[in-house]
């Protein structure tokens, strides 16, 4: 619902991408609580009643949410399909509007400030990585090409001498690394509220919303699972 006139619009905002979760409301574009999902990526157990929690303390009901913010991946498959399916949820249930946000947009926005571009890697499995380039503009970070998947070496030519490197694969890559080569610092290679909150702000103040039935998680190729399906019917 539209926040009445004077009132800062509330938010849900949901980040399972990766295993560390977060559950965690704001008002307007202020954090006022945040709940961490247990590691054991427990998402579809742990995120409903943490999130009941949270309203109960901020004294709002949920059909007082203006919007629910979602982190829509790349990630891991199960806690993608839960976060989002949860925000879709809330927000048909409740009548907010739905907001998702790229988790490597989010990333690149935790960079130095000295860093001008980075690339934002997560793990996909087989020596090869989702990878994304970002650049720093006069309005903020933008993305200088599309994401995809690449195989470590091929992407490893790319990497520039100026450029950062960012997300929760560079601990997976990191004996690989070149040691020269400049890294985030590791508190800020996963989406922080803050930056989720940034970036679905600046979507809600140019009146963006999305689609309950049409938003889809980053996955850009099938599951382990989908793919061992697939396999069994081709025999």
């Amino acid at each position: 619902m539209e926040p009445e006139a004077g009132v800062e619009p509330r938010f849900l905002i949901i980040e399972t991408a990766h295993q560390q979760g977060l559950v965690v409301l704001a008002s307007g574009r202020l954090v006022v609580g945040q709940r961490n999902l247990e590691e054991s990526r427990r998402h579809a157990r742990d995120l409903v009643p943490q999130a009941k929690e949270l309203l109960a303390e901020q004294g709002w009901k949920p059909r007082e949410l203006s919007g629910v913010i979602v982190s829509r991946g790349p990630g891991s498959y199960t806690g993608l399909r839960v976060g989002l399916m949860s925000a879709k949820t809330l927000a048909y249930a409740t009548g907010c509007a739905l907001l998702a946000v790229d988790t490597f947009a989010a990333i690149a926005c935790q960079a130095p400030a000295e860093a001008l571009t980075v690339d934002v890697i997560a793990d996909a499995q087989q020596e090869k990585l989702y990878v994304q380039r970002f650049g720093r503009k006069d309005t903020g970070w933008t993305a200088l090409n599309q994401l995809a998947i690449r195989p470590f070496a091929d992407w490893m030519t790319s990497v520039g001498a100026t450029n950062w490197i960012s997300g929760p694969g560079v601990e997976i890559v990191e004996a690989k690394l070149p040691p020269d080569l400049r890294r985030v610092p590791r508190s800020d290679r996963m989406p922080s509220a803050a930056r989720l909150l940034q970036l679905a702000w600046e979507r809600w103040q140019r009146g963006e919303r999305d689609d309950l039935f049409a938003a889809e998680p980053i996955y850009l190729r099938p599951s382990a699972a989908e793919v061992k399906h697939l396999a069994s019917r081709e025999r």
